[in-house]
């Protein structure tokens, strides 16, 4: 009886173990309780050369993913970096829940550039209407990155 007591207990201890040092279960994902503006996509829609420039339209995508409609006074825009320095600005209207709002980014670079060696960033930079209440609950997906 002692042995198959110590089995049990060995089997219980095992399986505490495994549970502690197991990953935890992916939580399931829930529509944001307000507006959430989110960068869905940004990719190079085409490129065209000119001289020794070659010149890349990226066309990128912000949807709100909330439940709301953004406040009519939001004042919004995708910001767009190369490392920490801010080249430009993309003016996005306030969306209803739901609504898509397409962009497109028109980027410069030496013809003599290798392929995949510039990083551009995109962030949403949503300015707050006063009283309005927040325009942006899950600022987590207000930011991508492209790569050509």
């Amino acid at each position: 009886m002692g042995i198959h007591m110590s089995l049990r207990l060995g089997t219980a201890a095992a399986a505490v173990a495994l549970l502690a040092f197991s990953p935890p279960a992916p939580a399931v994902a829930t529509a944001c309780m307000g507006s959430d503006p989110a960068i869905v996509s940004v990719v190079v829609k085409g490129m065209q050369s000119s001289g020794g420039l070659n010149h890349y339209t990226l066309s990128g995508k912000v949807v709100n993913l909330g439940t709301l409609a953004q406040a009519s006074s939001t004042l919004q825009f995708v910001d767009i970096y190369k490392g920490s320095t801010k080249l430009d600005s993309r003016g996005v209207p306030p969306l209803r829940a739901g609504q898509a709002y397409a962009f497109d980014y028109v980027s410069a670079r030496s013809a003599q550039a290798g392929a995949q060696t510039t990083t551009l960033g995109f962030r949403m930079d949503v300015r707050e209407p006063p009283n309005s209440g927040s325009q942006a609950c899950n600022t987590s997906n207000g930011v991508t990155m492209v790569r050509f």
